[in-house]
């Protein structure tokens, strides 16, 4: 059974940083592609990076572009986000996920994702 597990969100002044986790138990990473979303309170659930198979291919939304990366780990079954240069408006719950073969089609698509975290929750104060 396929599960992930975020963690690494907290509490960060604006212009900090945070690196979330996400590890996949129950199959090896190098057989999905993982993204990254966020859900802010009344808002809907937001699309913010993926990466495919290879750990080559990654996209990034607009409003993170420049300032967060996705990175794979595959000795540690793991997919981390560095999220730099944070803004009160990033606050929400965190949430990785993950996608078996074949590719995503529209990777911003969170319906694509087989599996899905618990979350994690990042507070950007100003």
């Amino acid at each position: 059974q396929v599960q992930l597990v975020e963690s690494g969100g907290g509490l960060v002044q604006a212009g900090g940083s945070l690196r979330l986790s996400c590890v996949l138990s129950g199959d090896t990473l190098g057989n999905y592609a993982i993204g990254w979303f966020r859900q802010a309170p009344g808002k809907e659930r937001e699309f913010l990076a993926g990466v495919r198979w290879s750990g080559v291919n990654t996209d990034y939304a607009d409003p993170v572009k420049g300032r967060f990366t996705i990175l794979r780990e595959y000795a540690k079954n793991a997919v981390y986000l560095q999220m730099n240069r944070l803004k009160p408006e990033d606050t929400a719950v965190y949430f990785c996920a993950a996608k078996i073969a074949p590719p995503p089609t529209k990777v911003a698509d969170l319906y694509e994702y087989d599996y899905w975290g618990q979350g994690t929750q990042v507070t950007v104060s100003s």
